[in-house]
């Protein structure tokens, strides 16, 4: 039986004749005196074991293009999915979270530190993520994740330990809640030791990797449909003009946040915290997530943007005026 390095070397000749010289799998398997079978497997366990790794490289565009209008705009780099037309909303998450998974493996290196902040789109990027051997990398949750029904750890958890197993990472859970119910509490609770630990890998992170809550989405964000705000807190942001969150950290249209009550007590770091991270990967996809996008990009917390197609249109049509948050559809 071949041991475990045998195999490897054994995977990595069979992905070097699939991958760079082209050749068949029967061709492949003539070579090396295995079946077909045994090279599909080897082939996967290739990828698998971050033996090779797939990178996209989107054709150069017009200086007109959708992703050079909003990097002109917002100073970022953007990158736009094109997603065909007559698609699903979770399709359309779907292409954009592949995308962004693939920028966020070329991104990260050795001894890095990987802030994230949980919700749907991080979810379904952890899903995505290519598997990369990696040393020393530490991944950390940015913002609390319990409520009053839930600990929100085996959601966490299971994302946290997407990356971790992804990356060959270590994970640092922060376990308090999304928002307190008192400033004082979240306050004491920050004079924690072992809190101050985790906060502190947070602020120092070298990457972030985070979508963005909107109240119009038809996927709704986790933080809205988990049980995190009530309705009438909901009613409330809104009548004060917030449009959607950044790691549960609420923000209005303008991309203002500091006079906002429940962030005081919200436990996410703000844009302002998440500027002082050198990359900040934010993936959104959607249309009806333009006008709460607008508000993240300029709040300053973004660096990297991977959006859709039909996102990246509205959000150029927000930012005009041509359309009011009401036109993307109803928070319920």
């Amino acid at each position: 039986m071949a041991t475990r390095s045998e195999r490897r070397n054994l995977a990595y000749e069979a992905a070097v004749l699939y991958f760079v010289e082209q050749q068949t799998m029967e061709a492949i398997a003539n070579k090396l005196g295995i079946s077909r079978s045994t090279v599909s497997r080897l082939i996967a366990s290739a990828r698998d074991e971050g033996l090779v790794r797939i990178s996209l490289h989107a054709p150069e565009e017009p200086r007109d293009s959708l992703s050079r209008r909003i990097e002109d705009l917002y100073d970022v780099d953007v990158t736009v999915v094109q997603v065909p037309g007559a698609t699903t909303e979770i399709r359309r998450l779907e292409r954009v979270a592949g995308v962004a998974g693939n920028l966020v493996g070329d991104v990260i290196e050795d001894k890095m530190m990987v802030g994230i902040a949980w919700g749907t789109t991080v979810s379904t990027i952890s899903e995505r993520l290519m598997p990369k051997r990696m040393s020393g990398v530490t991944i950390v949750q940015l913002n609390g994740a319990a409520n009053p029904t839930t600990t929100g750890l085996p959601y966490v958890g299971e994302i946290l330990g997407n990356f971790t197993r992804a990356f060959g990472a270590k994970a640092f859970p922060f376990p308090v809640p999304a928002f307190f119910d008192y400033a004082e509490t979240r306050d004491l609770m920050w004079r924690e030791r072992s809190i101050q630990v985790v906060r502190d890998i947070g602020r120092n992170a070298d990457v972030a990797v985070f979508g963005v809550g909107s109240f119009t989405s038809p996927l709704p964000s986790h933080v809205y449909a988990g049980g995190y705000l009530s309705p009438e807190e909901v009613t409330e942001l809104r009548r004060d003009g917030v449009v959607g969150d950044v790691c549960t950290v609420l923000l209005r249209a303008d991309g203002t946040y500091e006079d906002i009550e429940i962030n005081t007590r919200a436990t996410g770091p703000t844009p302002a915290e998440l500027a002082r991270i050198p990359r900040r990967i934010c993936a959104v996809a959607g249309a009806a997530k333009a006008p709460a996008l607008a508000a993240v990009l300029r709040s300053g917390a973004v660096t990297d943007l991977v959006v859709d197609d039909e996102c990246a249109a509205a959000l150029l049509e927000v930012e005009k005026g041509g359309k009011a948050e009401s036109d993307y559809g109803a928070w319920s």
